[in-house]
């Protein structure tokens, strides 16, 4: 059974840095961004690695890992939300003490993704796939990035939806700051190989981004099998992923492990975020992976959906019950915290 965290309005809202923290030049951004949270009523506390980065990590890992740890032991907290992504999470996860959660939100995305996936399958508590707390500085936020609010507070037992966004953002203009952050100017497509005008995939959502989940592949933190018997009684996963660095070929090579692995043998399908990464290699492009890994598992495939480092997008609850619906290129999260 999936445990759903609960979150209420004016709750505690930590700010942890388990992968990168804020360097001092952009300590700016932080401040906004927990003022923005404060003026909504949120009580706000920032750990110390919040405020710092050295070589690619906000702190060392004990470090970071002592900090988690005592937020995410802590009942008072609900909500644990860090800045943003980085690099090097990977160096703590045997680090967290899994058996002294008590539950609780975790909300981000890329390097957090990592965090999200493990804890998740660790100990069957829901976590979401959403926005970083840096981007929600602004003094106005799109109607998709704001959701992630209204998705944590829905209670055990109940339903929310999400809509497609109407435009995402291309490219980031930092030296074009605006007062929603992000620039969305490019027309929202969600896509699909199948050949129907309307489809629906269910399942459990389980995701994330794909360059740092795939480490996991073949580890006591990737052991899908046993959180599909235990915690899904066996209940179908609908893969969310998306990309941030990788180029074609090394998606190919990560969707064959995890093929190997047993990841998909009793999935629903699988769905993709849009990605300005998907680097052609030697002619093999985005739309020829999709194909192979289609005919490699037999699954339907979504992509250019509203997930991951091309904003806006929606927040995917990890363990959620889930169906997602692609139609004439417009698209419908819903989630049940069932």
């Amino acid at each position: 059974m999936i445990t759903y965290p609960e979150f209420h309005k004016n709750g505690r809202i930590c700010i942890t840095a388990p992968s990168s923290g804020v360097p001092e030049s952009m300590h700016q951004l932080l401040r906004q961004a927990i003022q923005k949270m404060q003026n909504k009523g949120y009580a706000i506390q920032a750990g110390e690695t919040s405020w710092t980065q050295k070589k690619a990590k906000s702190a060392e890992a004990k470090k970071r890992a002592h900090e988690l740890n005592t937020m995410l032991n802590d009942p008072s907290i609900q909500l644990i939300f860090p800045p943003w992504g980085g690099e090097l999470l990977l160096e703590i996860i045997d680090l967290i003490d899994y058996e002294s959660i008590k539950p609780k939100w975790i909300l981000g995305y890329s390097d957090i993704s990592l965090l999200l996936f493990v804890i998740t399958l660790k100990t069957g508590m829901a976590t979401a796939h959403g926005t970083n707390l840096i981007d929600l500085r602004g003094t106005l936020t799109d109607d998709v990035t704001a959701k992630w609010e209204e998705v944590l507070l829905t209670k055990r037992g109940e339903r929310i939806d999400q809509v497609s966004s109407q435009h995402y953002q291309k490219s980031w203009q930092h030296e074009n700051p605006s007062p929603a952050v992000f620039h969305l100017t490019e027309k929202t497509e969600w896509k699909t190989l199948e050949e129907h005008e309307e489809l629906t995939l269910k399942g459990r959502l389980l995701g994330g981004c794909i360059d740092v989940i795939r480490h996991v592949i073949g580890t006591p933190y990737g052991d899908i099998r046993s959180f599909q018997n235990n915690d899904l009684k066996n209940e179908r996963i609908l893969w969310y992923f998306e990309n941030c660095e990788m180029t074609t070929t090394d998606l190919r090579r990560t969707f064959i492990q995890m093929k190997l692995a047993g990841w998909f043998e009793h999935a629903a399908g699988i769905v993709f975020g849009r990605s300005s990464a998907n680097e052609t290699v030697d002619g093999y492009r985005i739309e020829d992976f999709y194909k192979d890994l289609k005919e490699d598992v037999s699954l339907p495939i979504f992509y250019d959906v509203d997930c991951g480092h091309v904003p806006p997008q929606m927040t995917f609850v990890n363990g959620a019950k889930a169906e997602i619906t692609i139609k004439n290129g417009k698209g419908k999260l819903s989630q049940s915290f069932v």
